[in-house]
């Protein structure tokens, strides 16, 4: 079976994205992805449907972004392609949406090349966010990305796979900055407000030797907000309550938005918002 795949894959080691890809559903993950989780879902079950929730939190979001104009998107740490991807998504409100997908993962690259092959408005990229210049400069991006056009700049459980050292806010804020007015962030990141849960999760996830970052605290997360203006997280767009909400309650049809599940016992989950560049 190994030989379907890049060589340079080590299956030894548990990658955040087919960990990932394995919460949803997915068929792209190794036994040791698999192990991984079901170990983290012993002790906080909610890591599963936390996956499910942010998947369809990225897919209202993009659909959102692009309805108020947003014709291209750049999507960092995209992961494993699944169904409803951005391109889906954006593309449902506008058709002209283009995309490109950016991963440091090598499966990311060989599933999402396949999966868009045939598209003329989408690209994959295999780069690093620690390389902000790589991004830019790619073939796949100049093609794509008109950098003095709005841009929706998405941000979907990313920083939270980077550490402290590498400051994962600070690499970040010099491509907020460089996009032009008008630009969207599409943002979340998994969070606790209990410290406890944020060590654990974070020191068993490490353990399995995965590059990884850790579980922030929601006031930790927000930083990446500073200078934009967030959107209401109502569906029908009021101007009231907490802007940074639960990703589950994000304009969802049925739920109201929250800043946090409402259950108490429920101490992890995806903090999201989408704000725009004045």
């Amino acid at each position: 079976m190994a030989d379907h795949f890049p060589p340079n894959i080590n299956m030894e080691v548990p990658s955040a994205a087919r960990m990932y890809d394995y919460l949803l559903g997915g068929k792209d993950n190794f036994e040791v992805d698999r192990k991984a989780c079901d170990v983290l879902l012993e002790r906080v079950p909610e890591i599963l449907p936390l996956a499910n929730d942010n998947r369809a939190y990225l897919a209202r979001a993009a659909e959102y972004a692009a309805a108020q104009g947003l014709e291209q998107f750049l999507d960092l740490g995209a992961g494993l392609p699944t169904a409803n991807n951005t391109h889906h998504a954006a593309q449902r409100a506008n058709p002209r949406a283009r995309v490109v997908y950016v991963d440091n993962d090598p499966i990311v690259l060989a599933h999402g090349r396949a999966l868009i092959t045939n598209s003329g408005e989408t690209a994959f990229l295999l780069a690093d966010l620690r390389d902000t210049e790589e991004i830019f400069s790619a073939p796949e991006t100049r093609r794509l990305i008109d950098r003095d056009m709005p841009t929706a700049l998405m941000l979907v459980a990313l920083l939270h796979c980077l550490p402290d050292s590498d400051d994962p806010f600070g690499l970040v804020r010099p491509i907020i900055d460089s996009l032009p007015s008008g630009s969207c962030l599409i943002y979340s990141h998994m969070v606790s407000d209990d410290p406890a849960t944020r060590e654990w999760v974070t020191d068993r996830v490490l353990s399995y030797g995965t590059p990884w970052g850790r579980v922030r605290s929601p006031e930790e997360a927000a930083v990446i907000f500073e200078g934009l203006d967030l959107v209401s997280p109502w569906n029908d767009g009021r101007d009231e309550g907490p802007r940074l909400v639960d990703c589950a309650t994000w304009r969802h049809p049925d739920r109201n938005p929250a800043v946090r599940p409402a259950d108490p016992n429920v101490k992890l989950w995806e903090m999201a918002g989408v704000a725009f560049k004045p």
